[in-house]
């Protein structure tokens, strides 16, 4: 009787965590796994009229949400191949979407519109047309425009230049490179004159030092009766990249030209980011990992970094136990370019029996 007593216990025990590692399952990856993009703050305008149509104003935002969320993504020479997208196909993607604000004024209607967008519909819509998307990652640069007019043997930079003065003038809501301009010094202009003969080996360390930046782009104009033409020098994590550019004569006392030359320039630095941060979705490392699902808090911390991390296709719970939740992760990228990451995030990792045991740093 004893014995008929104690397996019953045993038996009601593993149940009890058999029901725990349930919960685990049901009320974890279920809601989380399918990482979305998040397009915000899309704003229509248009006017109330008899056959206003709430409706397809809506849809409107929806094909603005997405024609963002592509130029965010896609380098400049990819983004034609999404105009045609159809409504419908850019609605079977959208994984929620929220009215923000709405208000009339005037006989006119505003809708403010918040929209996301399942990113593993996205990818699979890019990996289709064999175009690579890249992080979606903001990027701040020290941002150093200096302007030499070969003809005159003159140099001019901070409120002296045009280039300077118009930068940030007309920024992309879209775009991803924030540019940081020095502030004027007098000591910066006259260095950057005295080495006007060699501003392209110049290292720009006295005025770079200055601030507390980590990367930053020195662009360096020079203009000829002919043409134009860019030297940049592009820094980024401590790696130096040169990039010469050539345009034909511009007339940079023209506002409209001298924009639209600013505006080839930053999508020329825009579509460089986006190809330094490049996911080659074609790449899925399958991934089996194990956790303890004995805390539920850490159980949802560890999802929400999972789903929080661009690189992971797609996460789920292949199988459980009593002890732990076995997870199957779908990585675009490298075995260590994943141990990279969850270093990041405070998460050591050990092979064993082709398992990942997943154990916090302490």
């Amino acid at each position: 009787m004893k014995f008929i007593f104690q397996f019953v216990k045993l038996r009601n025990l593993y149940n009890f965590f058999l029901f725990l590692a349930l919960i685990n399952v049901f009320f974890s990856t279920e809601n989380i796994n399918a990482k979305t993009f998040s397009v915000n703050d899309i704003e229509i305008s248009v006017p109330f009229e008899i056959n206003f149509n709430k409706n397809k104003i809506i849809d409107k935002g929806f094909t603005e949400a997405f024609n963002e969320l592509i130029l965010s993504i896609v380098q400049s020479k990819d983004q034609n191949s999404f105009k045609n997208t159809s409504l419908n196909q850019i609605k079977g993607m959208i994984e929620t979407f929220s009215i923000k604000e709405e208000k009339f004024i005037d006989n006119i209607y505003y809708l403010t519109l918040n929209v996301s967008f399942n990113k593993r519909s996205i990818f699979e819509l890019l990996e289709a047309k064999n175009i690579y998307p890249s992080l979606p990652e903001k990027k701040f640069f020290l941002f150093i425009p200096v302007f030499v007019d070969q003809n005159t043997n003159q140099v001019s930079m901070f409120s002296d230049s045009k280039l300077f003065n118009n930068w940030n003038q007309y920024n992309k809501k879209y775009s991803l490179l924030n540019y940081i301009l020095p502030t004027e010094d007098l000591e910066d202009f006259d260095l950057i004159k005295s080495n006007m003969t060699n501003l392209e080996s110049y290292d720009f360390k006295e005025i770079i030092n200055k601030y507390n930046i980590k990367d930053h782009i020195i662009m360096i104009v020079f203009k000829n009766k002919k043409k134009i033409r860019v030297f940049n020098k592009i820094s980024i994590n401590n790696k130096s990249n040169l990039k010469n550019l050539s345009f034909n004569e511009i007339d940079l006392n023209n506002e409209e030209q001298l924009n639209g030359f600013i505006e080839n320039l930053k999508l020329i630095y825009e579509d460089f980011w986006k190809s330094q941060n490049e996911i080659n979705t074609s790449v899925k490392l399958s991934l089996n990992i194990s956790l303890q699902n004995t805390n539920n808090i850490k159980i949802n911390e560890f999802e929400r970094i999972l789903s929080d991390i661009d690189l992971i296709y797609n996460f789920y719970i292949y199988k459980f136990n009593n002890k732990n939740n076995f997870y199957k992760v779908v990585f675009n990228g490298t075995p260590d370019k994943f141990l990279e990451i969850m270093k990041l995030h405070n998460y050591e990792l050990e092979i064993k029996n082709k398992i990942w045991i997943l154990n916090e740093k302490s």
